[in-house]
């Protein structure tokens, strides 16, 4: 199969063995409905986790941070 995955903000090629990705990333997918500008349509990205953390960098109110105990 051979999927490869990519950083939507960087750009980098994300390391993959077998097609298991061997490092996490943030994956979004948002359907659009009525009420936007892009009714009907679905968006999906990946980011990696540096560009995740450069992103955050810029929220005024920041991500809620749960820990989790099984993964």
């Amino acid at each position: 199969m051979n999927n490869k995955v990519f950083c939507n903000v960087c750009g980098r090629q994300l390391h993959m063995k077998n097609d298991i990705l061997l490092e996490d990333a943030f994956e979004a997918k948002k359907q659009w409905g009525y009420f936007s500008k892009k009714d009907a349509t679905l968006h999906s990205f990946v980011i990696c986790e540096e560009c995740y953390d450069e992103m955050i960098k810029q929220f005024i109110i920041p991500p809620e941070v749960t820990n989790v105990t099984e993964l």
